[in-house]
C-alpha cells in the first residue's frame, strides 16, 4: 500500500498548479520563456522541451530540501515526531483557514519570489533557472499549499525526500502537459473560470480535514481503513 502522504503530496502538486492566479498564466509563460509564439514552426515543441527544463528547475531544489529535511530530522525521538506532527498539524490548519479567508497570515500576503532578470542565450537553461526561483521564492497563491506540504514532510521526516519529489511531480505533470498542449489547454484554462471561483472552498476545507488528520496522528489509520474497506468491498 502506497503511504497515504505521498499520494496527499502529489495531489497537493497538482493543486498549486490549479491555482486560480496561477493557472491562467501558465500558457503564456511557458511561450515567454521558450521565446516562441504559437504562430512560429516548430513552436509546440520548444514549448514542450522548454517546460520540461523548467519542472527539472523546481524538481531538483524540491528534492535538495527533501534530503535536507531528511538529514536533519531522521535521527530525532519519537516522541519529538510525535510533537512535530502536531505543530505540523497546527501549520496545516493555519493555512486552510487562510486559503478560506477566515483569518489574515501576513508573510502570505506579500510575493516570495527570487527574480531571475537574465535571459541566457540558451532558453533552457532560462527555463531551469526560472524553475529553480519558483521553489526557491513561490508566490501567495501557492504558499499556502506548498507551505503544507513542508509541514506535512517535518512530520515524517524519513519520507521528506519522496513527498517533496511527489509534490514536484504533481506540480510538474500538469505543466509538461500544457507545454505539450498549449491550445487546447489554454482554451480548457478560459472555459474553467467559473469552476475555478470556487477552487480556494475546496482547496481550504481538503487542507482543514489534512491538518487535523496530522495532529491527531489519524492519517495513516484513516488511509488503512479506506484501504481494508475496498478490499472488502
Amino acid at each position: 500500500m502506497v503511504e497515504p502522504t505521498i499520494i496527499v503530496a502529489f495531489i497537493a502538486g497538482i493543486v498549486s498548479f490549479a491555482s486560480p492566479c496561477v493557472l491562467p498564466l501558465i500558457p503564456g509563460f511557458l511561450a515567454y520563456l521558450s521565446g516562441t509564439s504559437a504562430g512560429q514552426q516548430n513552436a509546440r515543441l520548444k514549448v514542450f522541451l522548454n517546460s520540461v527544463a523548467f519542472v527539472l528547475g523546481f524538481s531538483v531544489i524540491f528534492a535538495l530540501l527533501g534530503v535536507l529535511l531528511n538529514t536533519i530530522l531522521e535521527r530525532i525521538s519519537y516522541s519529538v515526531q510525535t510533537w512535530l506532527s502536531r505543530i505540523g498539524g497546527i501549520i496545516i490548519i493555519l493555512f486552510a483557514l487562510y486559503i478560506l479567508g477566515l483569518i489574515k497570515i501576513s508573510f502570505l500576503e506579500r510575493e516570495h519570489k527570487l527574480a531571475v532578470n537574465k535571459k541566457f542565450s540558451i532558453t533552457y537553461v532560462t527555463s531551469f533557472v526560472f524553475g529553480a526561483a519558483f521553489a526557491v521564492g513561490w508566490t501567495p497563491c501557492v504558499s499556502a499549499i506548498l507551505g503544507s506540504v513542508f509541514a506535512l514532510a517535518v512530520t515524517k521526516p524519513g519520507l521528506s525526500f519522496v513527498l517533496l519529489l511527489s509534490y514536484a511531480l504533481g506540480l510538474g505533470i500538469p505543466f509538461l502537459l500544457v507545454g505539450l498542449f498549449t491550445t487546447q489547454a489554454t482554451n480548457l484554462i478560459n472555459k474553467s473560470a467559473t469552476i475555478l471561483k470556487y477552487f480556494n472552498i475546496v482547496v481550504g476545507i481538503l487542507l482543514l480535514i489534512l491538518g487535523i488528520l496530522v495532529f491527531t496522528n489519524k492519517l495513516n489509520v484513516v488511509a488503512n481503513w479506506f484501504f481494508a474497506a475496498s478490499l472488502l468491498s
